[in-house]
């Protein structure tokens, strides 16, 4: 049988990033089949949504990978950031159930040799946390802002700071937050000119996002 995948080896080169595997929907096997011809071809693996439980199996055959629970990332390698590197983009989350979310987009940039911040629990539900950290704010190139519930978050960054803003509606919330489809909309509608808006639950996304423009920016 043939196999169930190609890898795109000439991703790098087209566009500046390795392939990255979505993991929720594979199986283990097929996963461990595709990490093998990563470290075959001496590529960096990043595999996002992975469930714990596949994970476990995995980091046993791939034992110098690392796995994050809250996020859900998988990397088998990845890009050295040095200490004196510039803190580029940060990352503005809006409550501790956001995290997850957050460090997918931390984790990712760091994949991609981005150093990046992440700002925990500022939201608007107690909005002197944010302004305590505005002046900070200011010194990064691009904000990723992510927020559940009503997802009003990223219209108040947008309309105090002036960098590009990626926002990232998480599936938190009761009842009419719909599973995040209330932030996403939200955020879609925004009074905030000029914000980008990725999909539910999507720090990935968002991370890349930033990525292709920090790339356009250092042209």
């Amino acid at each position: 049988m043939n196999k169930a995948f190609i890898i795109d080896e000439d991703r790098k080169r087209r566009l500046g990033f390795e392939e990255v595997i979505f993991g929720a929907s594979k199986s283990v096997a097929l996963l461990s089949d595709l990490l093998k011809d990563y470290v075959e071809k001496n590529k960096n693996v990043l595999i996002t949504k992975l469930q714990a439980e596949k994970a476990k199996h995995l980091l046993e055959d791939f034992k110098t990978a690392f796995y994050d629970d809250e996020s859900e990332i998988f990397m088998l390698s990845h890009h050295e950031i040095s200490d004196e590197s510039p803190t580029r983009i940060g990352i503005v989350s809006a409550g501790s159930s956001d995290i997850g979310v957050a460090n997918e987009t931390y984790y990712t940039l760091e994949y991609m040799g981005v150093k990046s911040e992440v700002i925990h629990d500022v939201g608007v539900a107690g909005l002197q946390r944010l302004l305590d950290h505005l002046e900070h704010l200011k010194t990064f190139d691009i904000l990723i802002v992510v927020a559940g519930f009503e997802g009003a978050l990223p219209t108040v960054v947008g309309g105090l700071l002036p960098q590009p803003i990626i926002a990232v509606p998480t599936s938190v919330g009761y009842g009419t937050a719909k599973a995040g489809e209330t932030a996403l909309h939200a955020m879609l509608t925004s009074c905030a000119n000029g914000i980008t808006v990725v999909n539910i639950d999507n720090g990935y996304g968002a991370a890349m996002s930033a990525f292709r423009m920090l790339n356009l920016i250092e042209k």
